[in-house]
């Protein structure tokens, strides 16, 4: 009855509620979690069923199967989630009156893909990119993209704010806000669908009178004034600035060979030509190739990922090289690079329509 009454809160305010039917610890244990490990091929489907059934009148309901496990190789894992997804889309009436993922653990080069992607009930890929933030999280991205068949992609968890950088805070210290703002404008640049946000203070609802788990550095109250948990809305205002669905990665337009580092740039722009977007981590100087844009005359702003804000640049004539230097350059001086086919009448980024 509590999670009905908040599932009924949610929406009443507007809210999706993304429902894991379980933890991974009902499945198995492993090094960690409490179980009991109750779910088997035989029982799956049966409560998939019952659950499905008690919310399948509700319309606010993403449903996440698998609770932070990957399957295990030569287990019956895949079979049960495969049979808990099933009997949730039976209650609720068919695939068409439920959407879904799977949350798996790190997993490269794919995530839930690796064992479902094929599975009709798998609506959107997922991965957890995971609390590192040295690594090259596009690239885990673009590789659900570019699946057959087709399938939305999403990082279900990536690096959380707060959080100890590969849970080793005494020699890597905690995570800060470039750090998770490079990982993600990189993953939906990279063709990802939205991205999400974590804080570790606040999953825990960590309080000073609490144990805490990996070393919280404050109370959830205070953490939810933190940066990125302002800044995350910036990515979101820009990318629905401009036409959502038509937009596709694009990295030939970024000329120079590049390291797979934390200076990474990376473009998306429509397919119809009508807008790009270049992010550069550091500001660094950088050659594109215009040509993939529609109009010979092209418009410039420079998008803050900070702010929100944006200024405009020069118009720019349509060429298969043109060298860009960034407003500002060096850590955490990240900034968008907004071209726009003139004729099209775009507003100023991050406005939204």
């Amino acid at each position: 009855e509590y999670v009905d009454a908040i599932i009924d809160m949610a929406d009443s305010l507007d809210m999706y509620i993304a429902l894991l039917p379980s933890w991974g610890d009902k499945v198995f244990k492993n090094s960690w979690g409490t179980g009991p490990e109750i779910f088997t091929p035989d029982n799956a489907r049966a409560y998939g069923q019952w659950i499905g059934n008690r919310y399948k009148e509700h319309d606010n309901i993403i449903w996440i199967i698998g609770g932070d496990r990957n399957p295990r190789a030569g287990s019956t894992d895949i079979t049960v989630w495969n049979q808990m997804a099933e009997g949730i889309a039976a209650a609720a009436g068919g695939y068409g009156n439920t959407l879904m993922g799977f949350h798996p653990q790190p997993n490269r080069p794919g995530g839930s893909s690796t064992w479902f992607h094929n599975e009709p009930w798998l609506d959107f890929n997922m991965h957890q990119t995971g609390h590192c933030a040295n690594q090259g999280t596009y690239k885990f991205i673009l590789h659900d993209y570019d699946l057959n068949p087709t399938k939305p992609v999403l990082d279900g968890e990536p690096l959380y704010e707060d959080h100890p950088n590969c849970f080793n805070a005494k020699e890597l210290g905690y995570s800060i806000p470039d750090d998770i703002r490079r990982i993600m404008y990189w993953n939906v640049f990279a063709g990802a669908f939205g991205q999400t946000y974590g804080c570790h203070d606040v999953w825990q609802m960590h309080t000073l009178d609490g144990e805490g788990i990996n070393g919280p550095l404050r109370p959830w109250q205070q953490a939810l004034e933190l940066p990125m948990a302002n800044q995350v809305k910036h990515l979101k205002h820009l990318m629905l600035s401009r036409p959502f669905l038509t937009r596709v990665p694009d990295q030939t337009m970024v000329l120079d060979v590049q390291e797979e580092d934390d200076d990474f740039i990376i473009a998306t722009r429509d397919s119809e030509g009508t807008y790009a977007f270049i992010y550069f981590p550091k500001g660094k100087t950088c050659r594109l190739d215009l040509s993939p844009l529609k109009g010979n005359t092209l418009n410039s702003w420079w998008y803050d990922p900070r702010t929100g804000n944006a200024f405009t640049g020069p118009t720019i004539a349509k060429t298969d090289q043109v060298t860009v230097v960034p407003p500002t350059s060096g850590k955490g001086q990240d900034w968008v690079l907004v071209l726009d086919d003139a004729s099209m009448g775009f507003q100023e980024p991050g406005k939204m329509p």
